[in-house]
C-alpha cells in the first residue's frame, strides 16, 4: 500500500536538503531529515559526523538509532524524509535519488558548509579537497555499513522510482519534476 511519504537519498551535494524542503514547501507536508539528526547526535557525542560514521562502523547500535528514527517517521504520512535508508525502511513511499558528479558536489558541499551551522559544527573541511576526502570516506563507511548490516546498496538507483540528475536541472526544475512524477505514482493503482 502506497504512503503519502517522499524519501529522498543522493550523493552528497546534490541538494537532498533543498529538494525536500522544496518539495514540501510545495505540497505543504512536513520535513523530517535523517541527516541532521545523525549530524546531531555526532555533536552531541563531541566527534564530527565523519567520526560519528567511523564509530558506527564498530557499534552497529548507532545506526539501528538512526533507523529507528526513520522507521518512526514512516508511520506518519504527508512526509518529505531525506535519508540514505527510507527507502528501504520505508518501501510504499515515492523513492527519489539524486545524482550529481563529485567534483561539482565537492564546491555544493563546501559552499553548504559555509552557510549551514549544523552542518559547520558536524563536518566542517576548509578546502574542496578535504571536502572530497571526507564526502568519499563517508560514503565508503556508509556503503560498507549498510551492506554488512542490512545487505543493501542505498547507491544501487534500482532501489528507486525517480533519478534525478541535479547538475542538469536547477533546484526549481528537480522539484517540480519530483512533485510531478510523485503525483503521477499516487495514481497509479496500488
Amino acid at each position: 500500500m502506497k504512503k503519502s511519504i517522499i524519501s529522498i537519498n543522493g550523493f552528497p551535494g546534490s541538494g537532498k536538503s533543498s529538494t525536500a524542503n522544496g518539495v514540501a514547501k510545495a505540497l505543504d507536508y512536513k520535513r523530517f531529515s535523517s541527516g541532521d539528526f545523525m549530524r546531531n547526535a555526532a555533536i552531541s557525542k563531541g566527534v564530527s559526523l565523519n567520526a560519528f560514521s567511523s564509530m558506527a562502523e564498530k557499534d552497529p547500535s548507532i545506526d539501528y538509532m538512526i533507523d529507528a528514527e526513520v522507521k518512526r517517521a514512516g508511520t506518519m504520512e504527508n512526509l518529505v524524509i531525506d535519508s540514505r535508508l527510507a527507502f528501504h525502511w520505508i518501501p510504499e513511499s515515492f523513492k527519489v535519488y539524486l545524482v550529481l558528479p563529485s567534483e561539482i558536489a565537492k564546491e555544493r558541499v563546501l559552499n553548504n558548509l559555509k552557510e549551514n551551522e549544523l552542518r559547520k559544527r558536524s563536518e566542517y573541511a576548509p578546502t574542496r579537497d578535504e571536502v572530497y576526502q571526507k564526502i568519499t570516506e563517508r560514503l565508503a563507511s556508509e556503503k560498507k555499513r549498510y551492506k554488512e548490516l542490512y545487505n543493501i546498496d542505498h547507491t544501487d538507483k534500482n532501489n528507486y522510482d525517480l533519478v534525478v540528475d541535479t547538475n542538469t536541472n536547477t533546484l526549481e526544475e528537480v522539484i517540480q519534476l519530483v512533485v510531478k512524477e510523485y503525483k503521477k505514482w499516487q495514481q497509479l493503482e496500488n
